[in-house]
C-alpha cells in the first residue's frame, strides 16, 4: 500500500455544511437562522441580556477580595533543611541565614521573608536566623540543640502551624 491509496473509512468523515448557497442546498435563503428577529442578524450579542432588567450575574453578591496588605512568605520545612544539610548544600556548623538558603538552592527567592515549619525531623544542630517561624519548629530546633532567631515577629494568628 502506497501513502496516496490511504482513505478513511467510509462515513468517517463528515462535510461541512455550506450555508445559504441557494434554495437547492436546503441551507438557502434563511441559511438554518429561522425567520427574522435579533438572532437571524450578524452582530448579536445577548448572552447575558435580560431585556433590559438587571442580569443575574450583576444581581448577585460580589465575594472574596484578594488583600493587598498579606505577607507572603517562602516556606521552608524542617525536614527538606536537613536533607540539604545531609547532601552538604548547608553547612550547619555556620549559621544559617535567608541568603544562606537562597544561595543553597532550598529557597528560589525571600519573598517578604523565610518562614521555617515543623513538618519533618531535624537532626543536625543548626543556628538558624529568619523573619518568620511556627511554635513547633522553634521547639523542634531547640530539642535538635539548635537555636532559632526570628527576627520580625509574625501576627499571632500567623503563629499556629
Amino acid at each position: 500500500m502506497k501513502l496516496n491509496q490511504l482513505s478513511d473509512n467510509p462515513g468517517a468523515t463528515k462535510s461541512r455544511k455550506r450555508i445559504g448557497r441557494g434554495p437547492g442546498s436546503g441551507t438557502g435563503k434563511t441559511g438554518g437562522r429561522g425567520i427574522k428577529g435579533q438572532k437571524s442578524r450578524s452582530g448579536v450579542a445577548i448572552k447575558g441580556y435580560e431585556g433590559g432588567q438587571m442580569p443575574l450575574y450583576q444581581r448577585l453578591p460580589k465575594r472574596g477580595f484578594n488583600n493587598i496588605n498579606t505577607k507572603r512568605h517562602a516556606v521552608v520545612n524542617l525536614g527538606l533543611l536537613q536533607k540539604f544539610i545531609d547532601a552538604k548544600k548547608i553547612d550547619a556548623k555556620k549559621p544559617i541565614s535567608e541568603e544562606t538558603l537562597v544561595e543553597s538552592g532550598l529557597v528560589r527567592r525571600v519573598r517578604d521573608g523565610v518562614r521555617i515549619l515543623a513538618k519533618g525531623e531535624l537532626s543536625a544542630k543548626v543556628d538558624l536566623t529568619v523573619s518568620g517561624a511556627s511554635k513547633s519548629a522553634v521547639a523542634a530546633v531547640e530539642k535538635a540543640g539548635g537555636k532559632l532567631t526570628v527576627t520580625s515577629a509574625p501576627k499571632a494568628d500567623a503563629e499556629s502551624e
